[in-house]
């Protein structure tokens, strides 16, 4: 029975792309694509010559017909620009609608910004909520905030270079000098991940504009509960030697390790690493 595939595509770098998945899109007798010029790059780097078809926002669902037909003779690969097709990119709809049919959907694993900016990050991964791209006007991206304002999972949001300073400023005047990390350009020639209380981030980027993609990792709450319980000092000692060893200033470093250990920030930074 012809299967729907979701093929994960690389967010930057192109060898991050699977085996499985140059078979897949070798083998598919269609490759449904969010922009047919940007997946034309890839496949002509690995020589693969599939009919592609686009299926992208503003067309997703009256594609839904053709992409049907293509299915009823073989397997159709679903992919969109960069990373996983569903995930704040086209997909969901005609997954959806697969499923309703009975027409069996094999999601592949592959690149994901979100995974990918959340583990380099330097805050805990044991839970985390995605939150997409967060609101553009002032008082919605404020409320959305408050919101969110309780929840003890790190947060990571999408953002645009043109609004990252916003938001961020928004993140102090709601969330606190919670810790914060932007991934920018991830895997990439200009990749950087830049860590720190968001008040120092603000400041960092305010001296350097950014650019290009962006992936913004939010620290949870901290409950009552959490800052009755501080690290101990081995927690501690580790986390401070990851965030230098990633070219944080001892500055920033201890300030981070302080906000998220409940430890003060002098005691964090005269911390013999030794």
């Amino acid at each position: 029975m012809p299967v729907l595939y979701i093929v994960p595509t690389p967010i930057g770098n192109l060898e991050d792309i699977t085996l499985r998945a140059l078979r897949v899109l070798r083998e598919a007798s269609l490759i449904a694509a969010e922009d047919t010029r940007t997946t034309r790059k890839l496949l002509s780097r690995y020589e693969i010559d599939t009919p592609l078809t686009s299926y992208h926002e503003h067309n997703k669902l009256a594609k839904l017909d053709a992409i049907f037909d293509a299915l009823a003779t073989g397997d159709v690969a679903l992919v969109s620009d960069a990373g996983t097709p569903g995930i704040s990119d086209p997909g969901y709809e005609l997954i959806q609608a697969a499923l309703a049919q009975d027409i069996p959907v094999v999601p592949l694993p592959g690149p994901s910004a979100v995974i990918t900016a959340l583990v380099a990050s330097g805050l805990p991964t044991d839970r985390f909520l995605f939150v997409g791209f967060l609101p553009r006007k002032q008082v919605a991206l404020h409320s959305a905030l408050v919101e969110l304002a309780a929840e003890r999972a790190t947060l990571i949001a999408y953002e645009s270079p043109n609004r990252l300073l916003a938001t961020l400023a928004a993140v102090r005047d709601v969330l606190g000098e919670r810790p914060v990390a932007v991934a920018r350009e991830i895997t990439k020639l200009y990749e950087e991940v830049r860590r720190g209380p968001v008040s120092d981030v603000i400041a960092y980027y305010e001296q350097r504009p950014p650019k290009g993609e962006i992936t913004l990792v939010i620290g949870g709450a901290v409950t009552a509960e959490d800052a009755d319980q501080p690290w101990d000092v081995a927690q501690v000692r580790a986390a401070l030697q990851d965030r230098l060893v990633a070219g944080e200033s001892r500055s920033s470093a201890a300030r981070a390790v302080a906000a998220e250990s409940g430890w003060k920030r002098r005691d964090v930074y005269n911390l013999d690493l030794e």
